[in-house]
């Protein structure tokens, strides 16, 4: 399936289409794989400046998957992104935690609870 291989690729998979969005979040919902959602801009500094952390924070943990999404992808308006950076966590397509900003210990701590506290 294309999405496992792209997961033994890369741990932050770049969403650029409606339908990427749907295929992964349907594959992870399948897999009962928590998602990692940063919700990001080319023209944003702190977003830019978190994406090295945001592929170290994938690194880290295995059974999780990580997206990146444009704020101009129109996911970003239905998921209510108002600022950006924006960290979404979700569990079985539905978000159940947002951090906004680009604070690397809170986000880190916030998805360490959400993959404790997650039954798998």
């Amino acid at each position: 399936m294309e999405g496992q291989e792209h997961l033994k690729k890369s741990k932050v998979i770049k969403i650029d289409s409606k339908k990427s969005w749907e295929h992964y979040i349907s594959y992870a919902t399948n897999q009962n794989y928590l998602v990692v959602v940063h919700f990001s801009a080319f023209w944003c500094v702190p977003s830019i400046l978190m994406n090295s952390f945001f592929k170290e924070l994938a690194s880290n943990y295995q059974d999780v998957l990580f997206l990146t999404l444009d704020v101009d992808e129109e996911i970003a308006s239905k998921m209510e992104i108002k600022a950006i950076p924006t960290f979404l966590l979700l569990s079985g397509g539905i978000p159940v935690d947002k951090i906004v900003g680009a604070n690397s210990d809170e986000i880190r701590k916030r998805v360490d609870h959400f993959i404790q506290s997650t039954p798998s």
